[in-house]
């Protein structure tokens, strides 16, 4: 018996459809190929750009460190570290420098993750900060209020440091770590960038990587 024609054409059509269905389906494919080979390209690149970016933030923070370490900060007074008493006391301390670079001073700590005190804070307990390491910025009624508020900020996104007011000092703004001290003009003043990376956790410090936070806080 003949095939009736439109049989014929509706197989055809039929066929037809299937390979238009083959096709995108190929195409389709191809393409997810192609955006997820896109995608995981960038992830790949960016994590290289993320991973050269620090890898030069570390370089240049070495340099910065090591240019610290090598360089003189002008004006420093330097103390014989260890010739400055370390014993844990409870009584009261006279300190030959005001404020205090070093000797024997509080069994507490006062916190120095960058804390920024308001009020005059104990010298023992600041001290002692000292020998974990840490840099104590201090200031007189001599300051520019502008100039402390710089230097707050600075101090509050800096680990091992800690500010307050000192009113005895003789500099307006005074910056001292263990058996160092300076006084600066402002808060820029290319010393206190100097000052901060030669000496937080610096080759000064008695005990290195001792803690700055769990001691005592402002009352």
């Amino acid at each position: 018996m003949a095939r009736n024609p439109h049989d014929n054409s509706r197989q055809a059509r039929i066929a037809e459809m299937r390979r238009a269905d083959r096709a995108r389906d190929r195409r389709n494919k191809f393409l997810a190929i192609g955006v997820s080979t896109a995608v995981v390209a960038g992830l790949v690149g960016f994590g290289s750009w993320i991973l050269i970016k620090e890898n030069q933030e570390k370089e240049d923070r070495a340099k910065a460190v090591a240019a610290a370490k090598k360089n003189p900060v002008t004006g420093e007074q330097t103390w014989d570290a260890k010739a400055l008493g370390r014993n844990h006391v409870e009584t009261p301390v006279t300190y030959e420098m005001v404020p205090p670079v070093g000797g024997d001073h509080h069994p507490r700590w006062m916190n120095c993750n960058g804390d920024v005190y308001k009020n005059p804070i104990p010298e023992t307990n600041a001290v002692h900060s000292l020998e974990h390491g840490a840099v104590w910025v201090t200031y007189n009624d001599k300051a520019d209020k502008a100039e402390v508020d710089k230097l707050a900020a600075k101090v509050g996104k800096t680990p091992y440091t800690l500010m307050s007011p000192v009113k005895e000092q003789a500099g307006a703004i005074m910056l001292s770590a263990w058996g160092k001290q300076v006084t600066v003009d402002n808060a820029a003043d290319p010393r206190v960038d100097q000052f901060f990376t030669k000496y937080v956790q610096g080759p000064q410090t008695p005990e290195p990587g001792a803690a700055c936070t769990m001691g005592v806080a402002e009352k």
